[in-house]
């Protein structure tokens, strides 16, 4: 006989699933490139930088949101003690960690040579790392990760980006945490991700797919709904990928087909990320915490979405997909 796992761990430690209440699927709180900033930038000052990290998910927990799920892994300059250093300022609103390596060509210098790096037939160390992240705790923290993340973009599936999608698959297999996987719908991504984790016996169900919401393709979308994926519609305010209307009136029509219950909703913003330079800013200007509320969720109720749906994506899908047996 199994048991529903219905707890999720947050930066804060364990949470019951019920508790998340509305939650923004794809949020970052920091993307950093700490090689970078340390040889060539002046923008980053600690206190300054966590200090407007603490003002901004206290205006967002303000609004309402509980939870914000935070894929932020080896890659993307993770820092669990920063990120519980700012969580412990806003105790009301939940984070959720990530495991894994994000890359879109080869694996990180690290493990080039260790592992099947060195000699193929030797064991992939990702994996033990992976779930010792999930069992033990984030960089010598108590803080456990939740779920695991993995990229694939327009380099398509490289020697380095199967080799860290597979690592994830296998750690899955050990935890049963549910597998976040970076897109680009453009490329139909998504195709050599359903082989590889499928490969790997990995369920569509536990698998979010992000980014989709990148893509006007109805009928692309749909199909990876029935297959069973979660589809993550993450990326609102990044405009010049595609507008409002689009990634709307996707939705709508999504929602219209009857997949609300296979989409989640967030904006993959952070309250700072190197990777854009400051002045391009003002051109994004919807691309922040808020703007899901404000202005995405009146228009899809003034388009005929209800707000029964609304909460299978704000409030019951992500409460599911960390639900597991």
């Amino acid at each position: 006989m199994t048991a529903t796992v219905t707890e999720v761990e947050t930066v804060r430690g364990p949470v019951p699933t019920a508790d998340l209440g509305v939650t923004l699927m794809h949020e970052h709180v920091f993307v950093l490139t700490p090689d970078s900033q340390a040889n060539w930038s002046d923008e980053w000052d600690e206190e300054t930088k966590v200090a407007e990290a603490i003002d901004k998910l206290t205006q967002l927990a303000a609004i309402g949101v509980r939870t914000i799920v935070d894929p932020t892994v080896d890659g993307l300059g993770r820092d669990i003690r920063r990120v519980a250093r700012v969580n412990e300022a806003v105790p009301q609103l939940n984070i959720i960690p990530a495991t894994g390596v994000y890359t879109y060509a080869d694996v990180p210098g690290f493990f080039a040579e260790r592992g099947p790096g060195a000699l193929p037939d030797l064991p992939e160390p990702m994996v033990d790392l992976f779930v010792r992240d999930i069992t033990e705790g984030i960089q010598g923290t108590d803080v456990k990760a939740a779920f695991f993340k993995c990229a694939i973009d327009h380099h398509g599936l490289t020697p380095g980006v199967e080799r860290v999608m597979r690592a994830v698959a296998r750690a899955h297999a050990q935890t049963g945490a549910p597998v976040m996987v970076h897109n680009r719908p453009a490329g139909n991504t998504m195709a050599e991700v359903a082989r590889v984790l499928g490969e790997e016996g990995v369920d569509p169900r536990r698998v979010q797919l992000a980014h989709m919401g990148d893509s006007s393709d109805v009928d692309l979308l749909a199909g990876l709904a029935e297959q069973g994926f979660l589809l993550g519609m993450d990326r609102f305010g990044l405009e010049p990928i595609l507008g409002f209307e689009e990634r709307v009136a996707t939705v709508v029509e999504l929602c219209r087909r009857g997949w609300s219950h296979r989409m989640v909703l967030a904006h993959d913003a952070a309250c700072y990320i190197d990777w854009l330079q400051p002045d391009l800013l003002p051109f994004l200007p919807n691309w922040n915490y808020l703007h899901i509320h404000e202005d995405v969720v009146p228009a899809l109720l003034d388009r005929g979405v209800t707000q029964e749906q609304v909460d299978d994506m704000l409030v019951g899908n992500p409460r599911a997909w960390f639900e597991r047996r």
